[in-house]
Parts: structure tokens; sequence; C-alpha cells
């Protein structure tokens, strides 16, 4: 049943959205390794537009400590309940997944767990280290939980030696408390302040499309960069059920490029920024771009 409210959401989407369909080798090959290994994937749990164009790369986000979380912010299709204990093998299936699909660039990320004493942050470090033990040439990027800003715990996933640790802050500070549901705007700020002060390169997303100003995201990009975030997404949400949060606009391509060009003026060093970005799209390329430039 339409819902009659969301003005957007009844239209027609604009041509810049519509997904091209990718059903190459790579694409089947990868689903048969997630599917046989048992793993969870943020593109498939996620709703992700891009997951056909990135499983027919070879490439795949790998999602930790199940598939179902502990928060239920309204933005996210990811499934909200009391989630099942972690797998003591995972980090093994994972580590192995990535030694069967030949990845360069490997990116984990994960549910909320706020049900665990640590959130999480023993098997994440578990996780990053197996997988690097069984593929010493791939570069590993995780994008965790803010951790209730607890240091102790960011600091269990820094000492295993991530190359890239994002966190997303997801939206604009006005918006965080009809986006998120306990996730605050200053703590995910000083979750990735600690993640830049430890000597790593941080990163984060922004959504756009929810009712914010062009002043407020790039009053967000300004509270990144003096965060130490040199790393930013920049991707239209889109509205995964009619559950979720209605869409307030349709940003076009060019604002997109707009706020790409205004990020990296104020200090980014590396952005993607248009309609079907998300967290982990062309990782791989943002890593070999900050190498370049350190």
């Amino acid at each position: 049943m339409p819902d009659y409210h969301d003005e957007v959401t009844r239209h027609k989407k604009p041509d810049w959205l519509k997904i091209k369909l990718h059903d190459g080798e790579g694409f089947g090959e990868v689903a048969r390794i997630v599917r046989e290994h048992g793993l969870h994937t943020i593109c498939s749990s996620g709703k992700c537009p891009n997951q056909a164009e990135c499983w027919s790369r070879r490439t795949a986000t790998f999602m930790i400590l199940g598939d179902i979380c502990t928060r239920s912010c309204k933005f996210c299709a990811t499934a909200t309940g009391r989630p099942l204990p972690p797998e003591s093998d995972e980090p093994a299936k994972l580590a192995r997944s990535v030694s069967l699909m030949g990845l360069k660039h490997c990116v984990i990320t994960s549910v909320d767990r706020d049900d665990l004493p640590d959130g999480g942050a023993a098997h994440w470090a578990a996780a990053v280290r197996t997988v690097r033990e069984a593929n010493p040439d791939t570069t590993v990027e995780v994008l965790i939980p803010d951790f209730d800003g607890r240091e102790e715990w960011i600091d269990t996933v820094v000492d295993a030696a991530p190359d890239i640790i994002g966190h997303n802050i997801e939206t604009v500070a006005r918006l965080t408390p009809q986006v998120r549901s306990r996730a605050r705007y200053e703590v995910s700020l000083k979750t990735l302040g600690h993640i830049a002060s430890k000597g790593c390169t941080a990163k984060s997303g922004l959504m756009v499309g929810l009712g914010e100003s062009d002043d407020e995201v790039l009053a967000a990009v300004d509270d990144l960069v003096a965060a130490g975030v040199r790393i930013l997404t920049i991707g239209q949400y889109l509205r995964p059920t009619l559950r979720h949060l209605p869409v307030a606009e349709y940003v076009t391509p060019e604002k997109f490029a707009r706020y790409k060009e205004e990020a990296l003026k104020r200090g980014m060093r590396y952005v993607e920024s248009g309609p079907m970005v998300r967290s982990s799209y062309m990782a791989e390329k943002a890593m070999r771009c900050c190498r370049e430039k350190k």
C-alpha cells in the first residue's frame, strides 16, 4: 500500500538513480562463496544498490557478528532484534573466503552488538588478524560501530592494525536523533577522532536527501576534517521499505560534484560523492590514493 505522505518516494525516481544490472561470472562466483561459507554481507542485508556491480568485480563487504542488529536506525534495512552469540570460527571462514576470491582489498563491517561486554571488539580484532595472517598481501579496511565511544574497545580494533578504519557519521547533526536510534553525532566524532589520534587512516560516510541543507552538509564535513578524517563517502539516501524514513530530496549529480569539490578544499584526502555511492564503494581506489599521498 503506497505511503501518500511521502511525496518524493511515490514519484518516479530520476534517471541518474537507474541501476545497471551485472550478471557476469564474477557475480556468480562471489555469490557461491558467500553462500557456501555461510557468510553475511552488508551488500545483501543492507539492500545495497551496487551489489550486482561490486560482486561482478569480485568484491564484497563482509558483515561479521551475525545479521541481526541491536539498534533500529530509521534508514537501515538490516534486521533488528536479539542476535545469536558470535561464531568462534567466523574469522577463519572469512579469511578463507578472502583467499578464494583473491581479494587485494578486503572490507569488513558488522551490525551493532550492544549485547556483548565489549561491543564485539575482541571478535573484530580476531577477524582482522586472521584475515591478515591468511592473506598477507591483502589490505584490510574495517567499518566499525561507535562502541559507545569507549576508547579501550576502539583500541582493541586499532591494535589489530587494519589499513583503514571507518565509522559512518551517517547524517548531519540536526537530523541525527531522527535518523539514528542510539548513536549520537558527538560520539561518532569522538570515535573518529580517537582513531585518527592513533595514527590510523580514518574514514566516514554521509547520506544526503534526508532534509539537510547544504550548509549543514559542509558543517559536517568541517567537523569530520577537524576530527582527523581523511576519506569521505557521500551518497543518496534511498528508502529501503515504507517502514523507513521517507526520502526528502533526490540530490542531483551536479550537487554531489560540488560536495566533493568542497570536501577536498576543506581537507579531505579522498572523496567519493554521487547518488549511488555507499561506504565501501570503490574502497580499493581510496586505499591506493591515500597511500600515494602519504
